[in-house]
This record gives structure tokens, C-alpha cells and sequence, in this order.
């Protein structure tokens, strides 16, 4: 049942308002060679086919069209973290319906899909497909899938995608991002890939109400901890949550990576909108 609302709702959204700005920014990998026709005034002459001109005694020149095609790894952060949320959704359901939205945003433009599904080793992988049943089935295991760890380390996912797709590829990378030591990975893929990172938090990670001694519990290790917040110690959590924030979001720019920000409870068709204006008017 949540599999087919997902199926309806994304499948609206992808045809009223991404499917024109996802072809725009992600184009093909370059030109595939369609055939040959006759020399004419203006032609570029490198594109002159000699062979042909030899054995038809005039001038032949190539013709190409696009090559549309791409690969989009959707890389999803499945670790204990994904099952916190302070809204209508938890983190790893907002993650599951825009990795659908993705996916058949791909499918849309006949590009083929894939899935690795990490928490601090990979725990589950789908080789890159085309076609509506094999997007069903990727949405199906992010929204499905029990992982074994609750733990996280982003560098897993992403190396995995360097080792299973050499030729130039899409990743959208959704997570939290509350982990450290990812950046020396995220820094390799990005030389051959197109990295994403979609980061997805709730509000209440980053500010919190006074409510006398609170229990705080790790959902990757179910450490819990007890908190007396009051102003001093609000204050001190909103400051280290800015801090960490920017320190992530200036990791990203010296990469040059495009990110994404997404919170529970916020419609997520808007940020994802900004990103891709924000793509095009750079490409």
C-alpha cells in the first residue's frame, strides 16, 4: 500500500514539475554515432567520414545524436539514525519518497537506476536497471529493507559505488550526515562522478524546547543519556548543531559539490525544484 501511494504521488510530481528540469541538468555522457550524409557548405570538415568519401568519390560527413543514457545510483543511509522524527515522518521515509521521486524521474528519461543500501558496511545492493518494475522494486527495498547494523559510515556507500560503476554516473547521496571521516571518499568519487549529497535532518536536531531532564538515547548504539535542559545547555546544542552544519556545508563547496537540504514536516518538491534551477542556470 505505502509502495503504491508512492507510485501515484511521485509519478504526479515527476510529470507536472521535475521530469523537463531532471532531463536539463542531467544530460548524456556525450555523442553516439547515428550515420552518414553528404558533405554540405558549413559542415564542421573533422567530422568528414574518409573511408566513405573514398568509396563513394564525394565528400561524407558523421552525424551524431546524444547520448541520453545516464546511471543514477541512489546511495541511502539506512543506519538507526534514519528512524528518528519529530513530524509526520521519520528521516528514512522522507529519504525512501524522494529516492522514489528520483528514481522515476530517471526511468522518465530512459536512464537506468541503481541501489546501495549502507549502514556502516553495505548491506544491500541493486545493479542498475531501466523500466517501471525495476523502480518499484528498488522503492520497495528502501522502504522494506530491516538492516543488520544500526551503525554509519557514509564512506562505505560511497566507495561501493566506486568499485561497481567505472563509466560516469549520477549518485544522489541521502543521509543525515552525522558521522565524520566520509570526505576522503566523497573527495575520490567526485573526480569521476556527479555526486549529490541529499542531506536529510529533522527540526528537532537542530532546536530543542526546555523541558526539564530529558533521556536522550543513541539510536546506533542505544546509549541513552540523561539532560537537564535548560537555557545554558539549549544554547550550547544550538551551537554546536550550527557549527557542525556549516563545517558540513563548507566541506561540500571546497568539494564542489551540489548539496540538497531536506527537512521533516517541509514539502521536499521545493528544495529539490531550487536545486535543479540552481543546475541549470550553471550548465
Amino acid at each position: 500500500k505505502r509502495i503504491r501511494k508512492i507510485e501515484i504521488v511521485t509519478n504526479r510530481l515527476v510529470n507536472e514539475q521535475l521530469a523537463g528540469s531532471y532531463h536539463s541538468v542531467f544530460k548524456g555522457q556525450g555523442m553516439d554515432f547515428d550515420d552518414v550524409r553528404l558533405y554540405q557548405p558549413g559542415d564542421d570538415v573533422r567530422n568528414i567520414d574518409w573511408n566513405v568519401s573514398a568509396r563513394a568519390n564525394e565528400a561524407y560527413i558523421k552525424t551524431y545524436v546524444e547520448e541520453r543514457e545516464m546511471t543514477v545510483m541512489l546511495m541511502v543511509d539506512v543506519s538507526g539514525d534514519g528512524k528518528f522524527g519529530s513530524r509526520s515522518q521519520v528521516k528514512a521515509d522522507v529519504a525512501a519518497e524522494v529516492g522514489a521521486l528520483l528514481a522515476f524521474s530517471a526511468i522518465k528519461n530512459n536512464d537506468r537506476v541503481g541501489l546501495v543500501l549502507f549502514t556502516d558496511t553495505v548491506e544491500h545492493f541493486v545493479p542498475p536497471k531501466k523500466g517501471k518494475s525495476h523502480v518499484l522494486r528498488v522503492i520497495r527495498d528502501i522502504l522494506t529493507y530491516d538492516p543488520m547494523s544500526s551503525g554509519k559510515r557514509i564512506e562505505a556507500g560511497v566507495e561501493f559505488m566506486g568499485r561497481v560503476t567505472r563509466r560516469k554516473s549520477v549518485g544522489f547521496l541521502l543521509s543525515d550526515f552525522y558521522a565524520d571521516g566520509y570526505e576522503a571518499s566523497l573527495r575520490v568519487a567526485r573526480r569521476r562522478h556527479d555526486i549529490i549529497p541529499v542531506v536529510v535532518t529533522d527540526p528537532l536536531e537542530s532546536e530543542l524546547a526546555s523541558a526539564g531532564l530529558v533521556a536522550f538515547e543513541d539510536p546506533k548504539t542505544g546509549e541513552v543519556i540523561w539532560r537537564n535542559t535548560n537555557r545554558g545547555f539549549l544554547s550550547r546544542f544550538r551551537d554546536q548543531t550550527k557549527k557542525r552544519r556549516e563545517e558540513r556545508e563548507r566541506a561540500f563547496r571546497r568539494m564542489k559539490l551540489d548539496f540538497i537540504n531536506l527537512q521533516t514536516g517541509e514539502p521536499y518538491t521545493t528544495a529539490l525544484m531550487k536545486y535543479f534551477r540552481l543546475r541549470a542556470r550553471r550548465h
